[in-house]
């Protein structure tokens, strides 16, 4: 009763992020009221595991014991202060550590609110950057087809998914576009490797054709999250980074949905071995508990705006809740359990089990493709297995596996055709066995014929 009431109430005054409200009519609306571990609760005691992390922000699950208290001991201290002119520990602690998990040349921590917003301040950076140094032509930025980095402007500007950025371009910045070396429509025949060699060698000519009008290069390092789950070989990265380093361009390092140990390392590029100029982190920054982002970039860059106030070359750039007290002690928290509980070793262990649960799913007559890396799996839906087709993205077949599984307690999110798990960290053996079988279940329920 509770559920339908609030359901009623939310349908007349919220509008939802990335939804088409008349979907409601026939899709259930579902009233959280609490949540622990991998689990959520809602007010008819229905349980739904949360196999995307709450969309890929919670890390250590629901109601930590740990970050709670890290965020009452703040709490009686300080709730907010500005960080121009000011500063704070949690923030001090939060940069070092987070510098520390660096690459040596990364020196300095600069504070955003969310993830896009940390995308537009690193465009910007990069922009102002060139501009105080002089090479003023230097005002284009390239990024991956099929890329996402945010829903702000400037970060949709470099984004590459039509579903999210369409309707806005004759309002967005331009950006040259370079195909994604992704691993989903290689040759049968040749390596991930092999493919991202080839697959660089129309970035490299790109780069090399436009390098002096270019602040930048951006990337989201071995996953295209919401780009469907598409996944490519480090070593596209390493190739890049010594293109970058070649022609005076900028690399940024869009680390917000993959990092901090969803690919197998705590961060992407750092199977690379490489070091990008600037470093973009975000949702699992907090464990998932509030909104925080962070640029972390090099003592070059941050030289280039360190001047005598008259020249304005200072990087104004500033939201009202950077750096928030609350959130750095959460995201400190965080840093402390990667710590403690040696997280990506046991994640390996983890992700290994991951890997054998859905194994069978690679002969699914609809299932082109089984991907992972670290703990992001996802299953790619396909009409003709052989042929390649795929389903006509009007039928909607993820949200039939979506429907699937919000009726046997596990909540997965699709991306259009692709299924994917992405769960907290704190999941056991058990339950990832669980949620094989449940998506399992969910890929025959979207792929039936006349369903």
């Amino acid at each position: 009763m509770k559920s339908s009431h609030l359901v009623k109430k939310d349908l007349k005054v919220v509008w939802h992020p990335c939804t088409q409200m008349k979907d409601h009519e026939k899709i259930p609306m579902i009233p959280i009221k609490s949540g622990k571990g991998v689990w959520l609760y809602d007010y008819d005691g229905v349980k739904y595991l949360d196999a995307i992390s709450s969309w890929w922000v919670n890390l250590f699950g629901h109601s930590n014991a740990y970050i709670n208290r890290s965020i009452k001991n703040q709490l009686s201290q300080l709730e907010h202060v500005l960080l121009a002119g000011f500063t704070h520990e949690p923030a001090i602690d939060l940069s070092e550590r987070l510098i520390k998990l660096t690459p040596s040349k990364i020196t300095k921590c600069f504070f955003t609110d969310n993830g896009s917003s940390s995308i537009d301040a690193a465009m910007k950076m990069s922009y102002h950057y060139w501009q105080n140094k002089k090479k003023k032509s230097k005002v284009k930025f390239i990024a991956l087809s099929n890329s996402y980095h945010g829903e702000t402007l400037g970060s949709l500007s470099v984004s590459n998914i039509d579903l999210y950025k369409k309707t806005y371009e004759n309002i967005l910045k331009e950006t040259i576009i370079v195909e994604s070396p992704d691993s989903y429509n290689k040759s049968e025949n040749i390596s991930e490797e092999k493919h991202a060699e080839i697959m660089f060698d129309k970035m490299y000519k790109t780069i090399k054709k436009n390098h002096r009008d270019v602040c930048a290069v951006i990337v989201e390092p071995l996953i295209q999250c919401a780009g469907y789950m598409r996944m490519y070989h480090h070593k596209y990265l390493e190739l890049l980074s010594e293109a970058c380093r070649e022609y005076n361009i900028h690399l940024i390092a869009d680390e917000i949905a993959v990092g901090f140990g969803r690919t197998g390392t705590m961060f992407g590029f750092q199977q690379a071995k490489i070091t990008p100029d600037i470093i973009c982190l975000s949702k699992g920054i907090t464990g998932g508990y509030m909104t925080l982002s962070t640029i972390l970039t090099t003592d070059d860059i941050y030289d280039a705006f360190y001047d005598e106030y008259e020249k304005l070359n200072a990087f104004l750039h500033s939201h009202s809740y950077t750096a928030n007290p609350i959130a750095c002690s959460a995201a400190n928290a965080t840093l402390d359990i990667f710590k403690d509980k040696d997280v990506i070793k046991k994640n390996k262990i983890l992700s290994a089990h991951m890997r054998k649960c859905f194994e069978s799913l690679k002969d699914h007559p609809h299932v082109s493709d089984v991907r992972q890396k670290g703990m992001v799996l996802a299953i790619e839906l396909i009409k003709d297995k052989k042929r390649k087709v795929s389903y006509d993205w009007k039928e909607r077949r993820g949200i039939r596996a979506y429907l699937h599984g919000l009726k046997n307690n596990v909540l997965m999110r699709p991306l259009g055709n692709v299924l994917y798990f992405m769960p907290p960290y704190v999941i056991t053996k058990k339950e990832i066995s669980f949620v094989s079988e449940i998506m399992k279940e969910g890929v025959d329920e979207a792929t039936k014929k006349n369903s």
